[in-house]
C-alpha cells in the first residue's frame, strides 16, 4: 500500500476500518455494539442475504501493529466452526512511503462437524484492502 505504516495502522488498528467498510460496501453492514476499538470491542457484521455474526477484538498490538478478531456468535460458528479468527498486520516503517497489509483467516472445524470450508474466503479481506487503498489515494490527492 502506498502509505506509511503508521498511517495505515490509524485505519486498520481502530474502529475506522469497519466504518470504512460500511461506507464502501452496500451489501454489508458493520455495527459497533460495544467498545472503542481496543481489546473487547464487539462488532456485528451482516451481509445481504442474512448471514451475520458478532466478532470481538481479541488483540490490538499498537507496537507490532497487529489486530485480531474472533467470531463469538452466529455465522460460521452456527455452521460447525469452533474458531474463526481474522488477523491484520501492518508491516513497514512510519517514514517509508509504503507498507504491506498482511491479512489472514484462521479457523477450526468443531469435532464431528460437517463443514464445507470452501465457503470461507479471503475475498472480503481483499475488498477491505482495496477500499483502504482507495481511501488513502483519495486523501493523498486532496492534500
Amino acid at each position: 500500500m502506498k502509505v506509511g505504516a503508521g498511517k495505515a495502522w490509524e485505519l486498520y488498528g481502530t474502529v475506522k476500518l469497519p466504518l470504512l467498510a460500511n461506507k464502501d460496501f452496500s451489501n454489508t453492514t458493520l455495527d459497533i455494539l460495544e467498545g472503542d476499538g481496543s481489546v473487547g470491542t464487539v462488532i456485528k457484521l451482516t451481509v445481504a442475504g442474512g448471514f451475520s455474526y458478532k466478532e470481538k477484538y481479541t488483540k490490538v498490538d499498537h507496537e507490532r501493529r497487529v489486530k485480531e478478531t474472533e467470531a463469538i456468535e452466529g455465522g460460521f460458528l452456527d455452521m460447525g466452526i469452533s474458531l474463526y479468527r481474522v488477523r491484520f498486520q501492518v508491516i513497514g516503517k512510519d517514514e517509508e512511503e509504503s507498507c504491506v497489509i498482511k491479512s489472514a483467516i484462521e479457523y477450526e472445524v468443531a469435532d464431528e462437524a460437517s463443514f464445507n470450508v470452501t465457503v470461507i474466503s479471503v475475498k472480503p479481506l481483499a475488498n477491505i484492502a482495496e477500499a483502504a487503498r482507495k481511501q488513502f489515494t483519495t486523501s493523498a490527492g486532496a492534500n
